[in-house]
């Protein structure tokens, strides 16, 4: 069974912005108590405001104002893991602070790591008062997130009435007492941690239908240790067990999903653990996504870690520039290699970013074996013939693994200039994931689409009523392409049409009727003859606003639908819908 102190304050910030419906995960931590020279926000809704508290020997103090600016709050805001500061508070009132006041005087170049690696007299010397507390405003990607919590209402009731809830509401026989614990954050005179307890009387009964609980026959009572925040939330989980009914909200949604795996609810852990899908674009720096992977690791969650993998691998490129691509651990970095829905310029750039990886976690750290194993799930012969060459002289590991790039090159080459059914050796099958395309976005493979273009007016003039009608024609973009990546078919290209449909009369013009819209099409402007083994399994990509892919589509019969409501959503959702359309081919042989 997993340990609380591993999880329970992943400070799962799940702030949404109440009109865009936007999130953000600030930090995931996995230490259960605050630590030596940590600093939070304190008194504000708006979890990237509050007054500064920093904890030193075991409590909470402020951090007077004098000598404050720009260079301290941005390293407060930082350590906070958020993007940076916005500006300094001085003199609001975040409600009243009783703790010692820690630091004053205090100056930082603005690069420091933590508040307390920066100047300042000494632990508790100053001649301040609360009143003179200082605040920060930090920044949150542009947006100003705050708590207003989102209700969604999961249903497992499956039958049961409310009466099992009111059973659990009066306490009436109940016979197994659930003894809640939790730290304040503070310690007590002889320094153990300042505990709160409460009590919980439940059914054996209900409660044995999850073997965790250990309500068997002959025990009575079980304690849980919770995290303060997680607390409130215990209740409403334990009513969940009867009645299969709970309202989880953004803010709550880590501790339901922590409490189920905790006590094996499996469908209640699932069903919550989707929801993090919310929040995961929503941190640059990926940090969320890698904590989030690894807690689903540890609570043994599939669901959320599917959902974290693919995020990374549908982002890769944004992934391997961020400050989280060194510490991606190799069995991540190894499933994400896997994977043919990997979006990348190119293969090529798949394996610098791999060689990058290993040299920067240092070659001498990283076992052979593990080298290997991530070197050999690239996929050589879709890397472009003309960056095969250069492998030999630009590779910081070619010397390395020498006899393993010679042998993938070969099979690489000989790929690019002998078609599949010429190669006798049992080796080349079309079916082979090495011989099979991910999803590359680098010329000539794609093209995009941005809908706030300006359209190209065509005017209508109706004979019968004399009036002038218009019509925009549909966005559209046309590129040609190799009929596939192998160098043999290099001169033989394949032009292509690519649409966005508005509605229906753009659809009508194109002799089409679209059943929802927006609604994409990549259609081939001229028919394959002679290479009837190569079938095109195309991909639209949903860039959102610019910054990360939202949604991966297929198309069908050259049509792809876009999710813009409650019943068809994108993966990652994307505040108001603002997309670029990228168009990617994506030839097999088969």
């Amino acid at each position: 069974m997993l340990t609380h102190r591993k999880v329970c304050t992943l400070w799962l910030l799940l702030l949404l912005h109440v009109a865009g419906s936007a999130f953000r995960l600030n930090l995931l931590d996995r230490n259960p108590e605050p630590q030596e020279g940590d600093v939070r926000l304190f008194g504000s809704k708006n979890v990237s405001e509050g007054r500064v508290e920093v904890y030193h020997e075991g409590k909470w103090g402020t951090v007077c104002d004098d000598g404050w600016d720009m260079a301290e709050a941005q390293v407060v805001c930082r350590q906070l893991h958020f993007p940076g500061a916005k500006s300094v508070v001085i003199g609001k009132d975040y409600g009243k602070a009783t703790g010692p006041i820690w630091l004053d005087d205090i100056t930082c170049k603005g690069t420091e790591k933590h508040l307390s690696s920066c100047g300042f007299k000494g632990w508790g010397v100053t001649d301040c008062s609360h009143k003179e507390d200082v605040g920060v405003i930090c920044e949150t990607a542009g947006t100003n997130f705050t708590i207003g919590d989102s209700t969604r209402l999961l249903d497992h009731s499956l039958g049961l009435s409310d009466a099992l809830g009111q059973i659990f509401d009066t306490g009436n026989g109940c016979d197994f007492l659930i003894l809640v614990q939790f730290a304040t954050g503070n310690r007590q005179e002889d320094g153990t941690p300042e505990m709160v307890r409460i009590t919980i009387c439940a059914h054996k009964i209900i409660l044995s239908q999850f073997p965790l609980f250990n309500a068997s026959e002959g025990i009575n009572n079980i304690t849980v240790s919770l995290s303060q925040s997680c607390q409130p939330h215990f209740t409403s989980f334990i009513r969940y067990i009867y009645t299969r009914k709970i309202d989880v909200t953004y803010s709550s949604v880590q501790c339901l999903h922590w409490m189920a795996s905790k006590f094996g609810v499996k469908q209640l852990m699932e069903d919550a653990g989707r929801m993090f899908s919310k929040i995961l674009p929503d941190d640059t720096l990926f940090h969320t996504p890698l904590s989030l992977y690894e807690y689903a690791e540890e609570t043994g969650d599939l669901v959320l870690r599917e959902n974290c993998i693919q995020y990374l691998a549908w982002n890769y490129q944004n992934l391997t520039s961020s400050p989280a691509w060194t510490s991606l651990s190799s069995e991540l970095l190894g499933a994400l290699l896997t994977r043919s829905d990997l979006v990348v310029p190119d293969e090529y750039f798949l394996l610098q970013t791999v060689e990058r990886w290993i040299t920067e976690k240092g070659i001498s750290l990283t076992s052979l074996k593990t080298q290997v194993d991530l070197l050999s799930r690239i996929r050589f012969p879709m890397i472009p013939a003309e960056k095969l060459y250069e492998l030999e002289y630009e590779s910081p590991l070619y010397s390395t693994h020498k006899d393993m790039y010679r042998d993938n090159m070969l099979k690489a080459l000989q790929f690019n200039v002998v078609l599949f059914s010429n190669l006798s050796n049992p080796q080349f099958s079309s079916e082979d994931d090495n011989f099979q395309p991910r999803i590359y976005t680098a010329e000539p493979w794609s093209t995009a689409i941005e809908l706030k273009d300006a359209p190209v007016q065509t005017h209508y003039y109706n004979h019968y009523n004399g009036h002038m009608y218009y019509d925009y024609n549909a966005p559209t973009k046309s590129f040609s392409t190799p009929v596939h990546n192998s160098l043999i078919f290099k001169d033989n290209k394949i032009s292509w049409e690519a649409n966005v449909f508005k509605n229906q009369q753009q659809c009508s013009n194109r002799g089409l009727r679209c059943e929802s819209f927006p609604m994409a099409r990549l259609y081939p402007q001229n028919r394959l003859t002679q290479q009837s083994r190569i079938l095109f399994r195309n991909r639209l990509l949903l860039l959102c606003q610019g910054k990360y892919i939202s949604q991966v589509q297929d198309f069908k019969v050259n049509m792809a639908q876009i999710p813009m409501n409650e019943t068809h959503v994108a993966a990652y959702p994307c505040p108001d819908d603002k997309y670029i359309y990228l168009f990617v081919v994506r030839p097999e042989y088969v």
